[in-house]
């Protein structure tokens, strides 16, 4: 393909010389005179005009031999008729010559040839392979003795530093650390920083394949198992062996923005006067891990606690000794980092009553004592409270033991008492305090909570209350008597609460380890799921999650068991609205015979 490619190139360029000869030829050509266009109305005397021609040739050859004959011999010979030709020669000035014929030579002078040579025809493909080889063998052997120094100086500086070792371990003696330096340093806040951190990074990473580098200070449950005839099934048990053997769960609450913690407080153990009395755990729903998320305690028995709603890093408490605590997940420390006066300005007996109201802008922590005593803090301060109320009835101070807002509300709220009674009082306005009383128990109450189902229908003047008459007790808050009394327990019912999901469910625990869920639209005689746990232990408090699918239940031995919930108990049809309102109207027939209205 090669050789044709040159033959066809060598014919184009013949081609191309044939035509220069062409042009050159073309070029040598005389070319002819422009005839001058003379008026055919003037009258033209041709002699004069070709007199006034001057003959090139006459000139060309005047001195050639013929014309210097024609001198001579016209200067010997006389002219004859001189006078008849003088006119003639006055006109003719120059004679014609004579010609003569004359050998011409054609020469043909050819031009130079122009050759172009296109880049692929340049260079042979042999030869270029050539000279890629030999560069690619120069680029080699370039990074070969590249290498080779670079090993060179590599072995040099290892040698040097290997010298520098051996002359620093020479010089330098390591000193053996004291018990005393040991203690300081591992007593150091930025150990024990580090040294908290680092464990529970390491007890996730050991227990579950996830992320285990997400911090919590700034859902998810395990399955065991399908068993669609359960609608209750436990999934596991937190407990500690230093925190929270003999130690009872006096509350819980969830975190607003990381559902997977639960706080649970502690009152004090018994057996180990060396441990602070009050602790406060978190334990995470989300790993397989054993250990608290975070430690907190102080030096009197945690009888309430709570996240604050809308700085969930910061844990509040309300302590047997009246004082309010802080702590904050940030911190690093597991005391307090605020504490309110123990003085007549604030609280002085047991506070089991605590929570935070209001909005985002604008809220208050509100706690309440055994003494009737109502304070209103603010979070960034708790050296004294904003402002205080004492709840009595006529004269006679209120013993409050549990408290319950309803939803959204920050002004109107229930607290029951030790006598047994229910009261509804408000913080703010003319009825400040005490307003009215609802009588039904008899014993301390111990369990409160509003309905605070969101749906088809209102149901926020539903409350229910457990007491240690063994019973829970339905109320509407229009109404001094209450609707119903579910009396299943062979025990005090030490707690009790809404189902946060569906309009008709509610739980409570007793002192038999029993947790006993029910449906007022199904059966208002027998719970619909009634479960006794293997231990027999009592449990004293329990709270619901925010999907309404778990339960969290607390014991007097420290443990938290989880229980998960189907769906059937969790999610409301759209009838259960209406059909609860019928339930209500029933049993407001056969306490008032008057129709509620909803």
């Amino acid at each position: 393909m090669a050789d044709n490619d040159v033959k066809a190139k060598l014919e184009a360029k013949k081609k191309r010389l044939e035509e220069l000869k062409k042009a050159r030829i073309n070029r040598q050509k005389p070319t002819p005179a422009p005839v001058k266009e003379v008026p055919t109305t003037q009258h033209i005397n041709v002699d004069s005009l070709i007199s006034d021609i001057p003959d090139p040739r006459a000139a060309i050859n005047a001195n050639s031999p013929v014309a210097n004959d024609n001198k001579e011999a016209s200067a010997v010979s006389p002219q004859p008729n001189a006078n008849a030709n003088a006119t003639n020669n006055n006109n003719l000035r120059y004679r014609l010559p004579k010609l003569s014929k004359g050998k011409v030579k054609n020469v043909d002078i050819q031009p130079a040839e122009h050759i172009e040579y296109p880049k692929c025809t340049q260079t042979d493909e042999s030869h270029l392979q050539q000279l890629i080889k030999e560069k690619e063998e120069r680029l080699r052997n370039e990074e070969e003795e590249r290498k080779k120094k670079e090993e060179e100086l590599e072995k040099n500086n290892e040698t040097v530093i290997e010298d520098n070792k051996e002359k620093e371990e020479e010089e330098v003696v390591l000193q053996e650390l004291s018990d005393e330096q040991k203690q300081q340093i591992m007593s150091s806040q930025d150990f024990r920083s580090f040294f908290d951190s680092a464990s529970r990074i390491v007890e996730k990473a050991l227990s579950e394949e996830v992320d285990v580098g997400f911090l919590y200070s700034g859902e998810g449950l395990l399955d065991s198992g399908d068993n669609a005839d359960e609608l209750l099934r436990q999934n596991r048990v937190f407990e500690d062996e230093r925190w929270t053997r003999n130690r009872s769960v006096t509350s819980f609450d969830l975190n607003s923005k990381y559902p997977e913690l639960i706080l649970v407080s502690y009152n004090n153990n018994e057996e180990a006067p060396n441990e602070p009395e009050g602790v406060v755990l978190i334990w995470n729903k989300k790993f397989s891990k054993t250990s608290p998320e975070y430690i907190f305690h102080c030096q009197s028995p945690v009888m309430s606690a709570c996240f604050a709603r809308f700085q969930p890093h910061l844990i509040l408490g309300g302590t047997y000794s009246g004082q309010i605590v802080a702590w904050d997940m940030r911190a690093g420390k597991r005391t307090p980092i605020q504490r309110s006066p123990l003085s007549a300005s604030a609280h002085t007996h047991p506070v089991y009553c605590l929570q935070v109201v209001g909005t985002q802008n604008a809220h208050n922590l509100i706690s309440i004592a055994t003494d009737g005593k109502l304070c209103s803090w603010s979070l960034d301060m708790l050296s004294q409270p904003q402002d205080t109320l004492e709840l009595q009835q006529k004269t006679k101070t209120v013993a409050v033991t549990t408290m319950s807002f309803a939803l959204g509300e920050v002004n109107s709220f229930l607290v029951g008492s030790e006598e047994g009674t229910l009261y509804s009082s408000s913080r703010h306005g003319n009825k400040a305090g005490i307003n009215e009383a609802f009588e039904g128990h008899h014993g301390p109450v111990t369990g409160l909570d509003y309905n605070k189902a969101v749906g088809q229908g209102d149901f926020s003047h539903l409350f229910i209350s457990s007491s240690t008459d063994w019973t829970v007790k339905l109320w509407n808050n229009k109404l001094s008597k209450p609707l119903y009394s579910f009396e299943n327990a062979n025990d005090y019912v030490f707690d009790v609460k809404w189902s946060p999901t569906h309009p008709a469910v509610f739980a409570s625990v007793d002192a038999m380890g029993k947790v006993d869920i029910w449906n007022i639209n199904t059966d208002t005689e027998v719970p619909v799921v009634s479960l006794q746990t293997n231990t027999r232990t009592a449990l004293n408090r329990m709270q619901w999650s925010s999907n309404g699918r778990e339960l969290h239940i607390g014991d007097c031995d420290g443990k938290v068991y989880i229980y998960e919930l189907k769906e059937k108990l969790a999610v409301p049809h759209n009838e259960e609205w209406k059909r609860l309102n019928d339930t209500l109207n029933e049993m407001q027939q056969r306490v008032t015979e008057v129709p509620l209205a909803v």
